[in-house]
């Protein structure tokens, strides 16, 4: 299904939900893995610090993400965050007809839109398990722009089936924010270069809890990296989050990573049983979720999620993302003692 229907709140995120008089919940509704920073990153950036004084130089960080992906530098370009990149694509590309795949993270049509574009919605739909079909959408789209896994449906897409949306004069972003969330990082494209006008962006907010540094890269061709370096203003990029880059680039990081990851998908099969548990009282999961969050079906969804935060928790509204409604809320993944918790207050909650 296609519309170019505004709708939702592009602009809300899970942050809303933890804000203000929801500090003090539990937190299910940001999809940062809990306990990070690690101490050893922590000090890293701490060691940073003396330096500021300097203006900060991003070779060494983009040589480290160039190495880790097995790319030349000229592939590489340093963001604030992967939500900078999204704002520098719909400002530096000259597209005529931009299409995003939805449900997915709404900053990339929210920048689209903010600059100017006309933005086309290629719907996915629960009776197909939000799975891509590539001939939904419009051959003469010059960008594309699909998540993978996909927040907030938890879908990873197979890389043979996103790769079908590539050709020669369109653009094809791929959102892999989420990517080493997945053990082994099956299906993602990071590194590809034989896929025609592949644009990669990767963060690492998530996995290493630095939301509040912002730090993320795309990777892609030396002339789409040098585009949108242009639209960049001047050390986009700070030093703490500079070396915060280099240190997550490492082999040991990249392991740590490796190794979160299957905790992660433990856990979220421990969620997964839990919701599944409540079938019979009408709560329904997208399946199989790939990455550290699910998205549920629930009847009624906006009273449960108030009663929810009276029984103190907070889970991340769905009516946002385009293609969902009122019936939809995602979870993020969290240890089994908060899951078991969480689990008995949604049954409290449930009508």
């Amino acid at each position: 299904m296609r519309t170019d229907d505004r709708g939702p709140d592009l602009r809300h995120h899970g942050d809303a939900e933890v804000r203000d008089d929801g500090a003090a919940l539990v937190d299910l509704a940001v999809n940062v893995r809990s306990d990070t920073p690690p101490q050893w990153l922590r000090v890293r950036i701490a060691g940073s610090l003396s330096s500021l004084a300097a203006y900060p130089d991003g070779r060494a960080a983009r040589a480290a993400v160039a190495a880790r992906h097995g790319l030349p530098d000229g592939h590489v370009l340093l963001t604030a965050g992967a939500a900078e990149a999204f704002v520098l694509l719909a400002r530096a590309l000259g597209v005529r007809r931009p299409v995003v795949v939805h449900p997915q993270f709404t900053e990339p049509e929210a920048a689209l839109r903010d600059a100017g574009h006309t933005v086309e919605r290629v719907l996915l739909r629960p009776r197909d398990g939000f799975r891509l079909d590539p001939a939904a959408v419009p051959e003469d789209a010059d960008l594309v722009v699909i998540g993978n896994p996909t927040n907030p449906t938890s879908v990873l897409h197979p890389a043979g089936v996103i790769g079908r949306l590539a050709r020669p004069g369109r653009y094809l972003v791929v959102d892999e924010a989420f990517m080493d969330a997945v053990p082994g990082e099956r299906e993602a494209l990071a590194g590809r270069t034989d896929v025609p006008g592949l644009i990669v962006l990767r963060s690492l907010t998530k996995t290493w809890g630095l939301a509040g540094l912002r730090i993320g890269y795309v990777l892609a061709a030396p002339e789409i990296v040098t585009a949108l370096e242009r639209a960049q203003p001047l050390w986009p990029v700070s030093t703490p989050a500079l070396i915060a880059a280099e240190a997550c680039m490492t082999p040991q990081a990249l392991a740590e990573a490796g190794h979160a990851a299957h905790r992660v998908a433990a856990d979220r099969a421990h969620l997964v049983a839990g919701l599944t548990a409540l079938a019979d009282r009408g709560v329904s999961v997208t399946g199989p979720a790939e990455g550290p969050f699910v998205l549920v079906r629930v009847p009624g969804a906006a009273a449960v999620r108030r009663r929810l935060r009276d029984l103190g928790y907070a889970v991340r509204r769905g009516d946002t993302f385009p293609g969902l409604g009122e019936d939809w809320i995602r979870l993020a993944v969290r240890d089994r003692p908060t899951t078991d918790a969480f689990l008995t207050a949604l049954s409290a909650a449930l009508p």
